[in-house]
């Protein structure tokens, strides 16, 4: 493996080529329209041009992807997260052309990736599950009578994706039918496949997911646990590793839990096996993800593991180098995803100009980034602009340095989500580990948060008033497309 084509964009992209860069692996980046002049395709020993801005023109691609890796003679593709990265067509494509894909087979993506037969597989291996249906609802009548024998509350399902669409949480019997419907309707419109299960709703979870790396000789270990709770639109904000109100016997269980689908599956790779938590600390299997977490660097905080080097290592036919022994706890790790998006305004994305833009730094502070100041912040794709996380010796460490962290890092141009980041940090139920995922929803209340937030938005429109004093238009490259005086990034041949 000396060449891999990274089939992705943003943060993820740079945050793959570095470590494929440490082992002395060339990188390839793909672009599309909107991303011209994107850090990735700066950073990458060569960049191929897609397509439009579109997402399904340029990185949902599997036919342009294809072509750039033959032209590029890459020999393998990393998928990142999100766009291909769990499609089990784009996986065998790449077999049958002879390309290494760096994560799972395209037989563990569809056991995996549809919640029923992830379930049935759970089921199988008595993982502990919520009680609900086990196939796919189609007749009404039947919805009805299998909700009223699981019991309201009811959550209506999509068997198939992600992301919170095709989700309905059910209070009373009155209302099943409509959300049923409602539910049938958004999954088919998001996943092209309408197919829902039911599950019991259990009020306030814990959202904690396990991470597991599994070579192909049968080897496999869990490498502990994130806290996931702090979610908008079911949907991950903020998350942590370790979770603070776990005991390691349930710790202990959950990961042979999560190795138990591993084997079943015939798993190769980094995955995450997800799970619910209830108030008695009993744990549910809720879904697999068959791809890198956009969280994964807080487990890397942890663990000390490079889980992109592994990933790699792992495709490259290597047995994995580390034992469940040897693997240990070091610290506490927190990261906050920073949205390009309005918390006051129900989280709205948000797009346009960095004015101003400077990143925190210090000990154990890392920010996963793909932006500039001066750049644009696209419409077309996810908000999310960046990750940062940080470590400390305990928890209390962490928080506090999250804390400077976020102080330090100046966003204009756009709404931003770092200012929900210290909320949530100074919130009573975050500082106790007692929060669950209904945290947004009971706490969040920003009409009661402006008088917190005035200097700050001072300070924005501030950033804001200077930058257009004294910003001066760039001047651009004919040939690349890249803008000259933007970006100490080191420039390459673009095709």
């Amino acid at each position: 493996m000396k060449k891999i084509l990274v089939a992705n964009r943003g943060e993820i992209a740079i945050r793959i080529m570095r470590s494929a860069h440490e082992m002395g692996i060339a990188t390839v980046a793909v672009f599309s329209d909107a991303d011209r002049s994107a850090l990735h395709v700066q950073y990458a020993d060569e960049a191929i041009y897609l397509g439009e801005s579109t997402a399904s023109e340029s990185y949902l691609s599997i036919q342009k992807i294809i072509e750039a890796c033959k032209r590029t003679q890459a020999d393998a593709v990393h998928p990142g997260y999100g766009f291909l990265s769990e499609n089990p067509h784009f996986a065998r494509t790449l077999e049958q052309e002879g390309i290494k894909l760096i994560g799972p087979s395209a037989e563990a993506m569809e056991t995996m990736g549809n919640k029923l037969s992830a379930k049935a597989l759970a089921l199988k291996h008595q993982i502990p599950l919520i009680k609900g249906t086990t196939h796919a609802i189609s007749d009404v009548d039947e919805a009805m009578r299998q909700a009223t024998d699981i019991g309201f509350p009811i959550l209506i399902k999509a068997a198939a994706g992600g992301g919170g669409k095709g989700m309905r949480i059910v209070n009373k019997p009155d209302d099943f039918l409509d959300e049923l419907k409602l539910a049938i309707s958004e999954a088919n419109s998001a996943f092209g496949d309408g197919s829902v299960f039911l599950e019991r709703y259990i009020s306030s979870p814990k959202h904690v997911e396990i991470q597991v790396l599994a070579d192909e000789h049968g080897n496999s270990v869990y490498l502990f646990e994130r806290e996931c709770s702090i979610q908008r639109r079911h949907q991950k904000v903020i998350e942590e590793a370790p979770c603070v109100v776990l005991p390691s016997g349930v710790r202990e269980r959950m990961g042979k839990c999560a190795l138990e689908l591993v084997r079943a599956c015939q798993y190769t790779g980094a995955g995450t096996v997800e799970f619910i938590v209830d108030q008695q600390l009993d744990f549910y299997f809720l879904e697999m993800n068959t791809r890198l977490q956009v969280e994964h660097p807080i487990t890397e905080l942890i663990t000390g593991i490079d889980l992109v080097k592994e990933q790699i290592k792992i495709a490259r036919g290597k047995t994995l180098s580390l034992t469940q022994q040897q693997l240990q706890i070091r610290g506490h790790a927190i990261e906050l995803r920073i949205y390009a998006e309005d918390p006051e305004n129900n989280f709205l994305p948000d797009t346009g100009t960095l004015h101003s833009y400077s990143l925190p730094s210090g000990p154990s502070i890392r920010v996963d980034n793909a932006y500039e100041m001066g750049m644009e912040v696209p419409v077309y794709y996810d908000p999310m602009i960046a990750k940062l996380s940080v470590w400390g010796n305990d928890r209390n460490e962490a928080i506090q340095r999250m804390k400077r962290a976020i102080k330090e890092y100046k966003i204009s141009g756009i709404k931003h989500t770092l200012h929900f980041g210290n909320f949530v940090l100074d919130h009573p139920s975050f500082q106790d580990g007692s929060y669950n995922t209904n945290f947004v929803a009971t706490y969040y209340h920003p009409e009661e948060q402006e008088g917190e937030l005035k200097d700050a938005e001072i300070a924005a429109l501030m950033a804001n008033h200077i930058f257009k004093k004294e910003h001066r238009p760039m001047e651009t490259s004919s040939i690349t497309g890249i803008q000259k005086n933007q970006s100490n990034w080191r420039k390459k041949r673009i095709i």
